[in-house]
């Protein structure tokens, strides 16, 4: 497990592709990217995935240290219970914290992510908000 310290400075830190192909997330897809960060002793995994039957479905996340997850969108999928009782419906995003993991979810805020029906713009804003620089091309856009 990360500190709170350890875990914002991760999440913080700039972030390239260490192979950057194009990105295409057909139905179905579940699919790993690895990064470097700005530190090259670190290494992280940017992990997309797509739902198969409700392809609206999406998840966006990036774990450091291949196991611990920073940051994960979640895309028209189900409501979710935070460890205190609160429900998040819908779109989400899960942020590291201490103690916790990724337990906790938040609304995302509409400067942060401008139109989560379309994946192509998705994916550059879970980039940016996740300091990944040069994103490669995404191929598909709206739902």
């Amino acid at each position: 497990m990360l500190t709170q310290t350890e875990a914002d400075t991760l999440i913080a830190m700039r972030k390239t592709f260490v192979n950057p192909v194009t990105i295409s997330l057909p139905p179905g897809a579940d699919e790993s990217h690895e990064l470097i960060g700005e530190d090259p002793r670190e290494r992280f995994l940017l992990d997309l995935w797509r739902g198969t039957f409700q392809i609206s479905k999406l998840k966006y996340q990036t774990r450091a240290r291949k196991v611990i997850v920073l940051i994960r969108l979640d895309v028209d999928g189900g409501p979710h219970t935070n460890p205190d009782g609160t429900k998040i419906g819908g779109t989400h995003i899960h942020i590291y914290r201490e103690g916790y993991e990724d337990k906790w979810a938040y609304p995302i805020e509409p400067e942060d992510f401008k139109d989560t029906s379309d994946i192509q713009q998705t994916f550059r804003d879970f980039c940016r908000y996740c300091n990944i620089e040069d994103p490669p091309p995404f191929q598909g856009g709206l739902l």
